[in-house]
C-alpha cells in the first residue's frame, strides 16, 4: 500500500521580487509516494501561473531522493529571478524528505 506525505521547503526570495511583496517567503510543496519517493504533485509560492505550471514539470514524477537530478534541472532548465530561492526550498525539502522517512542525509 502505498503512502503519500506532503513537504515544504522554504527560502528567502530576492528582495524587489513579487514573491518576497506578496508572500514574504518562497515556499514549495511537494506530494511525494514514500514507497517509490516519487514526486505525485508540486506547487511553488510563485505570481505567474506559468511559473506554477512549469515549475510543476520540472519535478512531475522524478523521485525527491535524486536532488541532483532535481537541482540540475532547475538549474538548467528554470531562468527566474528566483532560481536561487527555488533551489534552496528544494535542499530544505528534500532535508526534510529524508528526516521524515529515515534516510541519511547527504
Amino acid at each position: 500500500m502505498s503512502t503519500t506525505i506532503l513537504v515544504t521547503g522554504e527560502a528567502k526570495a530576492p528582495s524587489g521580487n513579487p514573491i518576497t511583496t506578496q508572500f514574504g517567503i518562497f515556499y514549495i510543496a511537494f506530494v511525494v509516494d514514500t514507497d517509490s519517493h516519487r514526486i505525485l504533485d508540486a506547487e511553488c509560492s510563485a505570481t505567474l501561473a506559468v511559473t506554477k505550471t512549469f515549475v510543476t514539470s520540472l519535478f512531475a514524477r522524478e523521485r525527491i531522493t535524486d536532488e541532483g537530478r532535481l537541482t540540475e534541472q532547475i538549474t538548467t532548465r528554470y531562468h527566474g529571478s528566483s532560481q536561487r530561492a527555488l533551489l534552496a526550498a528544494l535542499r530544505s525539502a528534500v532535508g526534510k524528505y529524508r528526516s521524515i522517512v529515515g534516510l541519511p542525509t547527504d
